[in-house]
C-alpha cells in the first residue's frame, strides 16, 4: 500500500477514530486517503494552531492521545503554539505534519520549514521519516511514547514522496525501545519511609497536580487522603482530581489560590506532592515555599524530583500504583488520623477566608457568571478556558468534583486555547455540556473556530467575560504600574452577538445580571453553539493574589489592598 494508507491503517491499529487538521500541498496524499475512509472522522478546523489545541483537549478529557494534521511550512510552524501547550501540560499529542519531497529537503523549497528542529524543545520525541517501509514502526513508537511515562506531544513529519511512495503494512503488536523504559512502581523502601512519615507528621497537606489526572489516581488518591484525614490543595491543572466540595479540600494552591490551601502549605511539616512540578506560580518565592515541612515527590518523571524544591523522600513511578502501593502499607499500619488542631485550623481559614465578591452590586460580576454557570450545570460539565482573569475565575468559583472537566493552558498560558479545546472536548463527548469561559481578549485569538463548531453541530457554549480589557495585564498595571494601561484596552472590541451570528451560532448580549440566569439556561437549552457576550464590571480584580517574588503566606485579597495599596507598592516581576 501507499505511505499515506500505511498510516491511516496505523492510525486505526491505534484506536484513533477522530482527527483535526487543516490540509495542504505536502499532505494532499494523506488528506485523499482520509477522503476516501469512512473510520476516521477529520474535524476540519479554521485554523493549524486550533487543530492541535482541538486534538489537546480531546486528549484531555478522553486520557487518548489526540491527533492533529498540518502541511508543511507555516501549516506545520502554525502547530507549534498547540505543541507547545501540550508540552507544558503534559497531553499526549499527536502530530502528523507534510514535508516537502526528501531530494528537496534542504534546498528552501516552497513551503519548507525545518518543523523537527524547531519543535525539539517541545516535543517528547519527534521524527523526519525518510522511508515509507519506516512508518509502521515509528506510528506505533510515536503512540508508545505520548501515552507512557510522563505523557506529551511527539510530531512525525512526513515529506510528499514518502506518503506516495509504496511499503508493506506489519503493524507491530509492541515496541521495545532501548533507552526508554518509563517507571511505574515506585520503590518499596521509599513507599516505606513516606508511609512511616505520613503517620509521624502532625500537619500534612496533599499538594495535588495533573498527574494525578493523568494516571486516572483520583480514587487513591481520596482513599490516602481520607484515611489519614490529610487536607488537599491542587494545581491549576490538578483541579477535579480531587472533589472540591470534600471537606477536606482546600482548593487551589498559589499565585490566585485560596487563602486556606497557601496558609495550609505554608505552616504545614510534610507536604506530599503527587504528579505536580512545583510552578512558580504555585510555590511563589522559592525561600519561603513550606520552610518547615518534609516533601515527599510522586511523580513519574525522575527529572522533576528536586527541580525547584528539595524533596526529601522521592518516589519514583505512576502516581495510581504508589497511592494503591501506599494505601496498602498504611492498612498494615491501622493508624488513623482524627480531627486535630490541624484540622480545626484548616476549617477556621476556610470559614475566615472564603472566596468572596461584592455580590450586591448591580454591575454584572464576572465571579456571578462563573458561579451562575456552576449552578446550572451537571457535575461532568466539561469547563475549558482562555487564559488570564476568565481562566483564574473559572478555576475560582466553579466547583469541580470530577477528573478531566477542567482543561486550561496551564504552564505555557496560552490565549486563543479554550474555544478550540473545547471543541476537541465536544467531539469527544457530544452529549455532555462543554462550556469555554473566555475573556474578550482571548476569545479573539481563534474566534474563526465558531465555525467549525457550527459545521459539525457542536453544541459548545461561550461566555465571554467582556471587560474591554487584557483583564490580567490591566490588573497588574492597575496594582504595581500606577494604572499606567499601556495597550490594554479593548474598547473597540466588536460586536460578539453578531459575529456568532455570522458564523451561524446563537449571539447573546447581557448588560444586566437580571438577565445572567436566563441566558445561561437558554444556552444549555440550545443544540448548537451559543456564544453569550456578558459585559461585566471592566476594573474588576482576580483575589486574592501571591503579588510576585512573595512567598504564599503574603496572600492578599480584596480589603488587604484597599488597605494598603497607598502605603507600600509589591514589585512586579513580569506576567
Amino acid at each position: 500500500m501507499k505511505g499515506c494508507e500505511a498510516i491511516i491503517e496505523s492510525l486505526k491499529k491505534e484506536g484513533v477514530d477522530k482527527v483535526f487538521g487543516y490540509p495542504g500541498g505536502a499532505v494532499i496524499d494523506l488528506y485523499d486517503t482520509i477522503h476516501q475512509e469512512d473510520e476516521i472522522q477529520h474535524i476540519l478546523t479554521r485554523h493549524e494552531q486550533a487543530a492541535a489545541h482541538a486534538a489537546d483537549g480531546y486528549a484531555r478529557v478522553t486520557g487518548e492521545p489526540g491527533v492533529c494534521i498540518a502541511t508543511s511550512g507555516p501549516g506545520a510552524t502554525n502547530l507549534v503554539t498547540g505543541i507547545a501547550t501540550a508540552h507544558m501540560d503534559s497531553a499526549p499529542l499527536i502530530a502528523l505534519t507534510g514535508q516537502v519531497p526528501t531530494h528537496m529537503i534542504g534546498n528552501d523549497a516552497f513551503q519548507e520549514a525545518d518543523i523537527t528542529g524547531i519543535t525539539i524543545p517541545i516535543t517528547k520525541y519527534n521524527s523526519l521519516v525518510k522511508d515509507p517501509k519506516e512508518l509502521p514502526k515509528v506510528m506505533k513508537k510515536a503512540f508508545y511514547i505520548a501515552s507512557t511515562g510522563r505523557n506529551g506531544p511527539v510530531l512525525l513529519d512526513l515529506p510528499k514522496d514518502v506518503q506516495q511512495g509504496e511499503t508493506d503494512f506489519h503493524y507491530p503488536e509492541n515496541i521495545d525501545l532501548r533507552g526508554y523504559k518509563p517507571t511505574y512502581k515506585g520503590h518499596p523502601l521509599q513507599i516505606k519511609k513516606a508511609s512511616k512519615a505520613i503517620m509521624e507528621a502532625e500537619r500534612p497537606v496533599l499538594y495535588v497536580g495533573g498527574g494525578v489526572i493523568a494516571s486516572d489516581a483520583t480514587k487513591q488518591l481520596t482513599k490516602l487522603a481520607e484515611k489519614c484525614m490529610i487536607p488537599v490543595v491542587t494545581t491549576l491543572t490538578g483541579k477535579g482530581a480531587f472533589n472540591e466540595n470534600h471537606p477536606l479540600s482546600l482548593g487551589m494552591v498559589g499565585m490566585h489560590g485560596t487563602k486556606p490551601a497557601n496558609y495550609a502549605v505554608t505552616e504545614s511539616d510534610l507536604i506530599i506532592a503527587v504528579g505536580a512540578r512545583f510552578d512558580d506560580r504555585v510555590t511563589g518565592k522559592l525561600e519561603g515555599f513550606a520552610p518547615n515541612a518534609t516533601v515527599i515527590h510522586i511523580d513519574i518523571d525522575a527529572a522533576e524530583i528536586s527541580k525547584n524544591i528539595k524533596t526529601h523522600i522521592p518516589i519514583v513511578g505512576d502516581a495510581k500504583n504508589i497511592l494503591k502501593d501506599l494505601n496498602k502499607k498504611i492498612d498494615k499500619i491501622k493508624q488513623r488520623k482524627q480531627q486535630t488542631e490541624w484540622h480545626k485550623k484548616t476549617k477556621r481559614w476556610k470559614k475566615e477566608h472564603p472566596l468572596e465578591y461584592d455580590e450586591t452590586t448591580d454591575t454584572i460580576k464576572p465571579q456571578y457568571i462563573v458561579k451562575e454557570i456552576d449552578r446550572q450545570t451537571p457535575d461532568n460539565t466539561i469547563i475549558a478556558t482562555e487564559v488570564g482573569q476568565c481562566q483564574m475565575w473559572a478555576a475560582q468559583y466553579y466547583q469541580y468534583k470530577q477528573p478531566r472537566t477542567f482543561i486550561t493552558s496551564g504552564g505555557l498560558g496560552t490565549m486563543g486555547y479554550g474555544l478550540p479545546a473545547a471543541i476537541g472536548a465536544q467531539v469527544a463527548y457530544p452529549k455532555r455540556k462543554v462550556w469555554n469561559i473566555a475573556g474578550d481578549g482571548s476569545i479573539q485569538m481563534n474566534i474563526q473556530e465558531l465555525a467549525t463548531a457550527v459545521k459539525y453541530q457542536l453544541p459548545v457554549n461561550i461566555a465571554i467575560l467582556n471587560n474591554k480589557y487584557l483583564g490580567m495585564v490591566r490588573q497588574w498595571q492597575e496594582l504595581f504600574y500606577d494604572e499606567r494601561y499601556s495597550e490594554t484596552d479593548l474598547g473597540d472590541n466588536p460586536d460578539f452577538q453578531r459575529i456568532a451570528e455570522g458564523f451561524g451560532a446563537l449571539g447573546i448580549t447581557v448588560t444586566k445580571k437580571t438577565e445572567v440566569p436566563d441566558a445561561i439556561e437558554r444556552a444549555n437549552n440550545t443544540d448548537r453553539p451559543v456564544l453569550i457576550d456578558f459585559h461585566v464590571d471592566r476594573e474588576e480584580n482576580v483575589y486574592p493574589m501571591v503579588p510576585a517574588g512573595a512567598t504564599l503566606s503574603e496572600i492578599i485579597d480584596r480589603k488587604d489592598v484597599e488597605k494598603t495599596q497607598k502605603k507600600t507598592k509589591p514589585t512586579p516581576m513580569g506576567d
